[in-house]
């Protein structure tokens, strides 16, 4: 062993370093909300009232308050369907079953995963998505096993976004049931790869997917019904690994230790972020995971990190990544540098992930109408940036939102995750009012 670290660089080994996980009702995943109160313009306000007060849209409307327990059924019966990370087969097959049950047009599965359900429209001129994700952060063995006290429910990754599956196939069911016709052919989709090192890999498949236009879309992640995400919060992530030859830590002792490059990586990169996080637009960063070793007397022949950073601001974004790059080469020179004998450390640097950012104004069709609709339903609208599937049409300049998929919850990404359904039937409501909005309801209808 070498004893050159300091203690203050030492116990970053024993510790996450991370000011990045904003709780919040809605979306753990999502800054805070504006603070002022935010209102539509008069046109869209009138919109969705006269578009609420259809005698079919007011019968849609009850349904699905009515429906809740049905809704809550097919909750408790997909969160207890593990979906791992890479692993999401199994759920999407009962997931595509459901949406064929529920009346859609024509289902099928994609190449990477991603189940989608089309409801033709009149003129199918437009396509406009309604979409939550598959997978869960919870890796293979996870319990999942739905645990009730009272009215809450406890299971991992049952709000996030289970919630928002069963949610996305009632408005479907609802929609069949009460015969609402659209202009634009809507898409009703289950995706891959939202959380994690899925790194967005079902949305960036559809929109890179030929001969699929997507004009709008409207994913549904979190909880609560008061959220409208229509600022992307960009990331990158990073697995580093430094390499070397490895030995005993007697026999071998001077050979380069991968440990002490990672520790040095660490710290000269937290000590430089944390000055350049204190300006500009929010900027974060988060050493999440860290590995390596064999044991206590080898020295190791690998050492390895997994980093995220993110900021709204791509300016911002690209500032901590050179930040981080130059950490990882002044620690790799240094740990060389203080070598007794044998080759070099190396160091991989493998970017795992990579959403970007991008947004859509406030003023924007989509935006006015999601305010409207949460207005109307009796709620506060709020404002949020976020990291979330949103992002790829948010990049490519396309009109999308991410709202919540309604109750109260909260423990995203932990085993204690819960889900309580305190006027959840409010989320959906506003959620068709937006997508009949956006999709055009046949007059008549």
């Amino acid at each position: 062993m070498k004893f050159f670290l300091p203690l203050g660089i030492l116990s970053l080994f024993l510790s996450l370093v991370s000011i990045d996980r904003v709780q919040a009702q809605d979306d753990d995943d999502k800054q805070p909300a504006k603070k002022e109160s935010v209102t539509a313009g008069k046109p869209y306000t009138d919109e969705i009232s006269a578009l609420a007060g259809k005698p079919s849209v007011k019968k849609a409307l009850a349904m699905l308050e009515a429906q809740e327990p049905w809704t809550v059924k097919n909750l408790r019966m997909l969160t207890e369907i593990p979906a791992p990370p890479f692993m999401e087969q199994e759920r999407g097959r009962v997931y595509a079953d459901l949406l064929r049950t529920a009346g859609a047009d024509s289902v099928w599965t994609d190449e990477v995963g991603n189940v989608l359900a089309l409801r033709r429209g009149k003129t199918r001129k437009k396509k406009v998505v309604l979409e939550a994700h598959l997978d869960t952060v919870f890796p293979e063995g996870t319990d999942v096993k739905i645990k009730q006290k009272g009215d809450t429910l406890y299971a991992p990754g049952i709000g996030d976004d289970t919630r928002g599956l069963a949610m996305v196939l009632t408005v479907l069911d609802v929609m069949e049931k009460t015969s609402l016709e659209t202009d634009a052919d809507v898409l009703f989709i289950g995706t891959v790869g939202e959380e994690g090192l899925g790194d967005l890999r079902g949305v960036k498949k559809l929109f890179s997917t030929p001969g699929l236009k997507i004009d709008s879309y409207i994913a549904i992640d979190g909880l609560g019904s008061t959220s409208i995400t229509h600022r992307g919060l960009g990331s990158h992530r990073y697995k580093v690994t430094f390499k070397g030859p490895g030995g005993h830590s007697s026999g071998a002792f001077g050979l380069v230790n991968p440990h002490g490059a990672l520790a040095r990586a660490i710290y000269y990169f937290t000590q430089s972020a944390d000055t350049f996080t204190k300006q500009g637009v929010r900027t974060t960063y988060n050493v999440g995971v860290i590995g390596g070793g064999t044991s206590v007397n080898a020295i190791p022949f690998e050492s390895y990190m997994q980093v995220d950073m993110r900021s709204e601001s791509p300016e911002q974004l690209s500032g901590i990544d050179k930040l981080f790059q130059e950490a990882v080469q002044k620690a790799l020179k240094e740990e060389n540098a203080m070598k007794r004998l044998g080759p070099d450390l190396t160091v991989d640097i493998e970017l795992v992930g990579d959403r970007p950012s991008g947004s859509i104004p406030e003023s924007s069709p989509l935006v006015q109408r999601a305010i409207a609709a949460t207005k109307y339903v009796g709620q506060e609208p709020a404002l949020r940036v976020g990291s979330t599937n949103s992002n790829i049409p948010f990049s490519k300049g396309i009109p999308a939102i991410t709202m919540g998929a309604g109750g109260t919850g909260s423990g995203a990404h932990s085993l204690h995750e819960w889900w309580m359904a305190d006027k959840s039937h409010l989320a959906l409501q506003r959620t068709l009012l937006i997508l009949l909005s956006e999709a055009g309801l046949v007059a008549g209808k």
